[in-house]
């Protein structure tokens, strides 16, 4: 059936006409004539990573919101783990819960979809392209077989929709409480639901399994009474309703929907509710776009506005998650699945903690400091309701993914930075019990320290799989509680963490200098590939998304210096970066994240994040610094496909802030930057209540251009790094370029 599509209402008109002049302005810019006035919000282009292997989604979002509204073209697999895929040509509905940039499908919650007309099936709907729009906010699409505009925006806890029908009077909407992103080969996810509709309001809570375990309550309200509620038939093993509602909207084409979600109960979703009493949802817009453009414009840059563009969008991906858990009373539901109160504090949950600890974290740290103790103290207290410091935690649920203990690193780099909003002995007994007490793994197995303890390593005939990059992971957090003993002046738990991070010297083959297996017996894996990639559910093996290449180089997280000795000293180590981006790979594989290649760097993913900046320790500096820019600028695009690889909830758009700024956590838990070469001529960071930090450094935007110096506050740095707590003392950080680069051979 042809249905006429409703008309921009006149608030849609203004901001047409915005957008229009927005663009005439930024054209007179072309033609040479004075700059728009761009606010960082308006830069922000939230389809960038939408589009292939980003998995990053349009919709509208408060900076590390609960509930992160938008529409989902499929209902999962792993193409659509954020729900949406910018080319899918069909939108099934819109739900309220959503991850930036994950691998593993989870959330899609409470899908909801208006229909202009009645129908009993198949409700998903074509749309207009041109008609999608999305900015920090607000997101909007014309669903052209519905016959209705679709238009989003939220608060913190509470999504708000409106519908724009193609008609006045009676019209419907699919409210579909099975819905939920899975992986292909998952099972029906709702465990169990009890929902129960009323006059204008559903309300109910569901126990849900797809990526883990969890409860979600919640509280659907709409400004027009329900007239009629159709129950749909169940899809097979389904154990939630799906309810096809009529409403008769009278004089008006327009249904707004409140959407509030919790962890918690039924009361939790009425109390959130309170955030937002009205139905302004032109004001909601409004204040989510100011809120965002506070936020963001902490930064501030000198660039053309395509690169300001991708550094916005980057920064906003940063800042959708970690994602706020608990309700505006404080109650939120922990991994053991009681309910708890988190006081005056916010509870956080959605830690991509395996990615975000090299980068992701550091960032926070900077930008968002008043944020850190809380995200600690989420941590630790997930650890003490689970038993052990929590790996990847969605929606308040472990899904023990990733190997290692990346909440380690994450908690000594916070402690090292100088915040002091925890208790630092709780959290070094904490990282002691996660480095020693066995925890289930996500493939069933345990953490296996007694095997680790017994042979200095894990061999390959001892434990189920990625034996080396678990040894490499280990030492990692060794040192990471080895530095919090030596911060706190625990001297015997700093010697003994200090010692065992000295585990990845056990696995460097002396022929190759490359990361290698062994057994139990101390014989080296054979036969051995070393540009052979393995994952633990596509290619099982020594490694986790990566191979010997990009594994060797995981000591220079915490030792950097060992690393380099290792390799023969300062000439050897430059030899093997060298060689490292220059043999050739075996082309793109997106599950086993071998992706914005270059040689056998694969910036697809977090493994390899860090190399390139490895050259500062080498005898050709100039050679990283011209790594840096060119990965920069080849794998970051103001376009769908601008985020090759995994966003990570904000890892890889980490990376990209930190190489603009011209510095990066190589080793996140000393608290250091190593220093690199700026990106663009000037950047500001100020945060409330601090002096700002000036980043000036004429000419080394050019790719040629060489850092030969660098100053903070008129004292020259002498070394490859300097302090998170220097900079964040504000000042100048200068840096000095010549054009000298020889660039990478």
């Amino acid at each position: 059936m042809n249905l006429y599509l409703p008309k921009a209402s006149k608030n849609e008109q203004r901001m047409v006409f915005l957008a229009i002049t927005g663009l005439l302005a930024l054209l007179a810019t072309v033609n040479g004539n004075a700059q728009p006035t761009l606010r960082p919000a308006d830069l922000v282009n939230t389809f960038i990573g939408t589009d292939g292997t980003g998995h990053t989604f349009p919709g509208p979002s408060r900076p590390f919101g609960m509930v992160q509204p938008g529409p989902d073209n499929a209902e999962g697999g792993w193409d659509f783990t954020s729900g949406y895929q910018y080319r899918a040509p069909n939108i099934l509905g819109f739900s309220q819960t959503h991850a930036s940039g994950t691998g593993v499908d989870e959330l899609g919650d409470i899908l909801l979809q208006p229909l202009a007309e009645k129908r009993l099936s198949d409700f998903g709907s074509t749309y207009d392209k041109s008609s999608e729009t999305a900015r920090p906010g607000y997101y909007a699409v014309t669903l052209r077989r519905n016959g209705a505009r679709v238009e989003l925006t939220s608060t913190l806890r509470v999504a708000l929709h409106r519908y724009t029908y193609s008609h006045r009077g009676r019209v419907y909407v699919l409210a579909d409480f099975q819905h939920g992103l899975i992986s292909e080969f998952g099972p029906p996810r709702v465990i169990e639901s009890d929902i129960t509709p009323g006059a204008d309001r559903i309300v109910g809570h569901e126990r849900v399994h797809a990526w883990t375990t969890r409860t979600i309550a919640f509280a659907v309200v709409f400004n027009h009474p329900i007239v009629d509620v159709t129950v749909l038939p169940a899809t097979r093993g389904a154990k939630a309703p799906r309810y096809l509602l009529a409403f008769e909207t009278g004089e008006s084409k327009q249904l707004l929907v409140k959407i509030s979600v919790t962890s918690t109960d039924v009361e939790g979703a009425k109390g959130n509710l309170a955030e937002l009493p009205g139905w302004d949802f032109d004001s909601v817009v409004k204040e989510s776009n100011e809120e965002w453009n506070a936020l963001l414009s902490r930064i501030t840059l000198t660039a053309p506005v395509t690169q300001k563009r991708i550094f916005y969008t980057a920064l906003y991906h940063c800042l959708l998650h970690p994602s706020v858990l608990s309700d505006r009373d404080g109650r939120y539901r922990g991994p053991d699945g009681k309910i708890r109160n988190s006081g005056k504090r916010l509870h956080y949950s959605t830690f991509s903690l395996w990615d975000t600890f090299r980068a992701g974290f550091p960032l926070d740290a900077l930008i968002v400091p008043e944020r850190i103790d809380d995200f600690i103290e989420t941590l630790l207290d997930q650890g003490d309701a689970q038993g052990y410091l929590p790996l990847w935690p969605i929606w308040g649920a472990e899904t023990n993914t990733m190997i290692g203990n990346p909440a380690l690193p994450t908690i000594a780099t916070a402690w090292a930075d100088g915040f002091r909003g925890f208790d630092g002995q709780r959290a070094l007994a904490a990282m002691i019990h996660a480095s020693t007490i066995n925890h289930t793994l996500s493939d069933n197995s345990t953490s296996d320290w007694e095997v680790y303890d017994q042979y200095g390593y894990f061999p390959i005939d001892k434990v189920n799989g990625e034996a080396v990059s678990r040894t490499m992971e280990a030492g990692v957090g060794d040192d990471a509680t080895a530095r919090m003993a030596g911060m706190l002046g625990d001297v015997e738990n700093r010697r003994r963490f200090s010692k065992r991070a000295q585990s990845w010297r056990s696995l460097m083959d002396p022929e190759t200098h490359l990361a290698r297996g062994r057994d139990s017996k101390g014989v080296w894996r054979t036969p051995f590939d070393p540009v052979a990639v393995t994952s633990p559910l596509n290619n099982p093996g020594d490694y986790t998304e990566a191979n010997a290449w990009q594994y060797t180089w995981a000591p220079a997280l915490h030792d950097v210096d060992g690393l380099v000795a290792a390799m023969g000293g300062r000439d050897g180590f430059t030899a093997m970066l060298d060689r490292f981006f220059t043999i050739p790979n075996h082309g793109v594989n997106k599950y086993l994240g071998q992706e914005a290649q270059i040689g056998q760097y694969a910036h697809g993913d977090e493994p390899s994040h860090h190399i390139a900046w490895l050259y500062a320790f080498s005898s050709t500096p100039c050679r990283g610094q011209e790594r840096v820019h060119q990965i920069a600028t080849s794998f970051y695009r103001d376009t769908p496909d601008g985020i090759i690889g995994n966003d990570d909830a904000g890892q890889m758009s980490a990376w990209y802030i930190f190489a603009t700024m011209g510095f990066y956590p190589v080793q996140p838990a000393s608290g250091q930057y190593v220093l690199g070469k700026p990106l663009t001529k000037y950047i500001r960071i100020r945060i409330p209540g601090r002096e700002p930090l000036q980043i000036v450094s004429p000419g080394t935007a050019h790719a040629r251009f060489c850092v030969t110096s660098v100053s903070l506050r008129g004292v020259v740095i002498h070394g490859p790094t300097v302090s998170h707590q220097a900079l964040a003392a504000g000042g100048q950080l200068l840096f000095q370029a010549k054009d000298n680069c020889r660039g990478p051979s």
